[in-house]
């Protein structure tokens, strides 16, 4: 660590060592999450490994490539990244467990029905992000086949365009 002399006569840590801290504490914390929500229902996983990656980036590459080289979260958070979203069978089961955890967060806060308005709240919150802010991967693909020019060429451009 650097530690530069301030004018006043004390000493101040370099800011970049602080932020290299900050970010690589962030990956930590939600590669931690993301292994949670590996074993808890309802809690993301992809999510926080995407925040990991993004914090390693800033932090250290060599572990933002151990996010990336993750064999089931890797291939996730690169189509992320590429804008290509969620799979369309990723988004059910996201929906799904995330509505089968509000369903027994509702049971068991019963009693309190202040509580399970605020979860089933964040529950419809969770799923309009994930339904229509978060993109279907097979719909991005789709479209941009659709956008891409033909990489064929006709062998006679002339005579082409004269059937047409």
């Amino acid at each position: 660590m650097t530690v530069d002399r301030d004018p006043a006569g004390g000493s101040r840590t370099e800011p970049n060592v602080v932020a290299r801290a900050l970010w690589l504490a962030g990956g930590f914390v939600s590669v931690g999450l993301g292994g949670l929500g590996i074993v808890v229902p309802g809690l993301p996983t992809t999510v926080f490994f995407i925040v990991a990656a993004w914090c390693f980036s800033h932090g250290s590459p060599r572990f933002e490539r151990w996010v990336l080289g993750l064999p089931k979260i890797g291939p996730l958070v690169q189509d992320y990244r590429d804008g290509l979203g969620m799979p369309r069978r990723a988004k059910v089961i996201a929906v799904t467990m995330v509505w089968t955890a509000i369903s027994l967060s509702s049971f068991v806060l019963r009693d309190r029905i202040g509580w399970v308005a605020v979860v089933v709240a964040l529950g419809l919150v969770g799923t309009s992000v994930i339904l229509w802010w978060v993109p279907t991967r097979e719909k991005v693909l789709a479209a941009r086949a659709a956008v891409r020019p033909s990489t064929v060429e006709s062998p006679d451009p002339v005579s082409d365009d004269i059937t047409r």
